[in-house]
């Protein structure tokens, strides 16, 4: 007979994993996630754990938003994660890679909530969460993979890893016209002061209304204040020692980060 699923049971055995320094490995059998949904409620346990540590639930991230990645991971839509108060950095930020077990970088458009998102009758669509963003800018997404192998790595583990996010650094934040689209906009990343890779925004506003829904569905609504990152720009990339990135997005500013 299986045992009844436990979300703190997985909640633990996670937040003993990162204490202990494992790389990272799928969830035992025995208490892994049956499906998305228990994966979510073992990453909301793993949120409660957190909190003590790294502060209240500053905004939340999405995952898996490329086709690549979604037919990697076995599945057809994004995944949501947490973003917690002491984890948001404001650039430029020094980033010590020794309080990492192995992080690297993603280059996204950050959007800052102005007004709440809660539940509502009708999911959100783009046109109805436009007008509850107070501003944008662009950000690094700080990913602990633990030197995952990505091939091997399931989809419920890694939802209720929180979707590995370990904290983003922020730009100064540009007040948001919603006459000026947010799709298609350039970012440049240059790296020790070279310019190395560009890409461009895709459905920023998309994803704020997808994780919007998911949230409310969570019963953890988006707040004003929170900030939501909304998907690489550019692919995922290592930093080492002595690396700086700016990471500039047309007409909302850069964001900085050296790494020591």
């Amino acid at each position: 007979m299986t045992s009844a699923f436990d979300p703190d049971k997985v909640a633990q055995h996670i937040l003993a994993e990162h204490d202990s320094g494992a790389a990272y490995r799928n969830l035992p059998p025995q208490i892994a996630p049956a499906d998305i949904a228990q994966a979510y409620a073992a990453q909301l346990a793993l949120v409660r754990l957190l909190v003590p540590r790294k502060g209240p639930v500053a905004g939340l991230k999405i995952a898996t938003t490329t086709k690549v990645m979604q037919q990697l991971m076995g599945i057809d839509h994004p995944c949501g994660g947490t973003i917690f108060a002491r984890t948001v950095h404001k650039s430029p930020a020094k980033l010590r890679l020794a309080d990492f077990q192995h992080v690297v970088i993603e280059c996204e458009l950050a959007l800052e909530i102005g007004r709440d998102l809660p539940a509502a009758a009708v999911p959100y669509t783009a046109q109805s969460v436009a007008a509850a963003v107070a501003a944008a800018m662009p950000a690094f997404e700080l990913i602990e993979d633990r030197r995952a192998d990505y091939k091997q790595t399931n989809v419920v583990t890694l939802i209720a890893d929180n979707c590995w996010n370990a904290g983003i650094i922020v730009g100064a934040p540009v007040a948001y016209d919603p006459s000026r689209p947010l799709d298609g906009i350039e970012g440049r990343l240059a790296i020790n002061g070279k310019v190395a890779h560009k890409g461009r925004t895709d459905g920023p506003l998309e994803t704020l209304a997808w994780i919007a829904n998911l949230a409310a569905a969570q019963h953890r609504p988006l707040a004003a204040g929170m900030v939501v990152i909304t998907g690489s720009v550019i692919p995922t990339l290592p930093i080492a020692a002595g690396d700086r990135f700016a990471f500039e997005i047309d007409g909302f500013g850069t964001s900085e980060v050296e790494a020591e």
